[in-house]
């Protein structure tokens, strides 16, 4: 189904109408050289074919198709997708399935075409039948079932055009983070409503998660409590000195009418011994603790 967002569009499929168009149009009796495509001086624009599987898509993927679009100053980019099948096959399990890596695809603004479940070799005929001028990809040998180097006919022809991966980005990494931190994540969907069922998690295990999450979650209410306190600490303590005095001159006015000496001298040892004094308690922290016994 194509997909328009105000002047974009979702890259056709390769079997969709204006693609097969212009497909049909291409006149591909036309041998484009590589020095021709460089030069910009092909009559038509050059039709690159690149290929993987591009499973969770990521910014190396973005990054070898950007550079396979801007190759040659005239390109028509054709990609490529291997399908479930054939993943499984030759590389192992995917996480995405072929439908969504195909929509991802789709949505890369480099893209002028997706052809659905490429092929893992490139013959006469699928060059032919795809119009294909030359194929990108990192320069890397691929080995295959019949080859040591799925590129190494291109390479010979002058068919190949190689592009850069990028170092440390790769579907392998991302997927290796998570099983580093496969804990973390776990908590943090069932704490987003996930069921244990859903995230293949035993009864126990979920119930391990989710009294770590409490933990946690009480661990930062303390610490919040605590930083909360810390700031109005001066303005609790001055407010509780005013509040003593207040209370004991009520004390001492009750039971004396008179002011005495000896009373407003009381009055004061009593206000000493119940307010708060910063100066003394810092003293008691710097006094070493008596050795406890524990139990």
């Amino acid at each position: 189904m194509e997909e328009h967002t105000g002047n974009f569009t979702a890259a056709p499929f390769s079997e969709d109408p204006e693609p097969t168009k212009i497909r049909d149009e291409c006149d591909y009796n036309i041998k484009i050289t590589c020095e021709m495509a460089r030069n910009g001086t092909a009559p038509r624009p050059v039709r690159v074919y690149a290929d993987g599987a591009f499973d969770l898509f990521h910014q190396g993927h973005a990054r070898v198709l950007m550079q396979a679009k801007s190759v040659f100053p005239n390109v028509y980019l054709i990609v490529g997708v291997c399908s479930d099948k054939m993943l499984h096959k030759f590389k192992g399990r995917t996480v995405l399935n072929e439908e969504e890596r195909y929509d991802a695809i789709q949505h890369c603004r480099y893209v002028d075409e997706v052809l659905r479940d490429a092929p893992w070799e490139y013959s006469d005929e699928f060059l032919k039948k795809y119009k294909i001028d030359f194929v990108a990809h990192d320069d890397e040998p691929y080995a295959s079932e019949n080859t040591d180097d799925t590129y190494g006919e291109l390479k010979k022809r002058g068919m190949f055009v190689a592009t850069q991966r990028t170092d440390g980005v790769s579907t392998s990494d991302i997927v290796a983070r998570i099983v580093r931190d496969y804990d973390v994540y776990v908590r943090r969907n069932l704490a987003r409503g996930y069921s244990a069922k859903e995230l293949n998690v035993s009864f126990l295990k979920e119930k391990q998660f989710k009294l770590q999450n409490k933990m946690d979650e009480l661990k930062d209410k303390g610490k919040n409590l605590i930083d909360t306190i810390g700031e109005r600490k001066d303005d609790m303590i001055a407010k509780w000195e005013d509040k003593s005095r207040e209370f004991i001159d009520s004390f001492l006015l009750f039971f004396f009418k008179k002011p005495l000496k000896i009373w407003n001298h009381s009055k004061d040892k009593i206000l000493h011994a119940i307010n708060y004094d910063s100066s003394s308690s810092e003293e008691d922290e710097n006094v070493p603790a008596k050795r406890r016994r524990y139990y």
